[in-house]
């Protein structure tokens, strides 16, 4: 009940102040459309807040790490270690998400929901649900009742969290393994369809990571059209958290990034959660991993970054803050023909269609 009242509490877009936006577009001194996706962000923010000016001054990165039972199946290049050692560099801007966010002057938590050691470092938010998940090869990965914390946690950061936008990142070792079992039953699709090489593995081990699995799937039987229950037989405690943050920045109207593969898949738990909330969506880049365009579009979302990136962490998002800082300042800055004093009568018969597609180019 709990969780259904905070899926409630989302709200479609304000279609008023995205009628506003829209006209203010059409009135700004430059021919129609020209701008692109800066104009639909600009309308897409004026639907979230319900006003027609907005900034982006204060920009928060969400980082959810935990390690995943799966790893013990040699799904991974890199050690369980890791994730610990990265969850700290991550609080001294020493990552590659980090490292952004210090350039852009975003803000940043580090939130442990399932980290498999005692990390005693203050500037790590302990948020411990369990010291990892359990192998999803033997059995659930968690608990339905653990899932369902990890989800409410990440709602409440979020929606506790004092920005104008928010990005959501992860941090676990194993967790494209999980992700892609998630989108493989979410999607019913083929495993080999939804599954990369992670942060890099050889032929072998990526060979073995899709058996896993496919095991994985066969051992649990997740029901499809239970989120929370695919989340806990097949995800992570990363995973179920950003989820949840998903759906609490939308329930506090506010604007929320997509990072990569792994957010992406969390996103798409969210959406079908709480099928209003993709209406606050923003995906940063196109994740290298294979998974991930099917994860858009069954969201029906085109990521704004097309550079190859495969990193995860969130780094994508620091640099999605920007694009929709610039969305934002066209709206608010951008002279109309009238301020500018042009006389926009020569568009009359361009607004009346579509006069700027080259037949056979794409």
């Amino acid at each position: 009940m709990i969780l259904q009242d905070l899926i409630s509490a989302v709200s479609p877009l304000d279609d008023a102040a995205m009628a506003a936006a829209r006209q203010r577009q059409a009135q700004l001194a430059k021919p129609p459309g020209s701008l692109g996706r800066l104009e639909e962000f600009s309308i897409q923010l004026a639907g979230i807040t319900g006003k027609l000016h907005n900034k982006i001054e204060k920009k928060h990165l969400l980082v959810f790490a935990a390690d995943n039972g799966v790893v013990a199946e040699g799904v991974s290049s890199a050690p369980q270690r890791v994730t610990l050692m990265q969850t700290i560099n991550l609080t001294r801007h020493k990552t590659g998400a980090s490292s952004l966010c210090k350039h852009f002057g975003c803000n940043i938590t580090v939130c442990d929901v399932g980290v498999n050691a005692e990390i005693k470092d203050p500037k790590v938010l302990n948020k411990k649900i369990a010291c990892g998940t359990q192998n999803i090869v033997c059995g659930p990965a968690m608990t339905r009742e653990q899932a369902e914390q990890a989800i409410l946690t990440g709602y409440e950061l979020a929606r506790s969290t004092d920005a104008d936008v928010i990005g959501i990142g992860e941090m676990g070792i194993g967790n494209t393994t999980t992700s892609s079992a998630v989108l493989a039953v979410l999607l019913d699709a083929d495993v080999e369809a939804v599954t990369g090489r992670g942060g890099g593995i050889t032929d072998q081990s990526f060979l073995k990571k899709k058996r896993v699995i496919k095991t994985a799937i066969g051992v649990n039987q997740p029901d499809k059209g239970d989120v929370i229950d695919v989340l806990a037989k097949v995800g992570g405690f990363d995973l179920a958290a950003m989820c949840g943050a998903f759906i609490g920045a939308a329930a506090t109207r506010r604007p929320v990034v997509i990072d990569g593969f792994i957010s992406a898949v969390a996103a798409l738990c969210a959406y079908r959660l709480c099928p209003n909330s993709v209406a606050y969506f923003v995906p940063s880049h196109a994740s290298y991993e294979i998974g991930y365009k099917l994860a858009m579009d069954a969201m029906r979302l085109q990521p704004i970054f097309l550079l190859g990136m495969r990193l995860g962490e969130g780094s994508g998002c620091p640099l999605a803050f920007e694009v929709l800082g610039a969305a934002c300042a066209v709206l608010n800055d951008m002279a109309t023909f009238d301020q500018a004093g042009i006389d926009d009568g020569y568009l009359d018969e361009i607004r009346a269609g579509d006069k700027f597609t080259v037949e056979g180019v794409k």
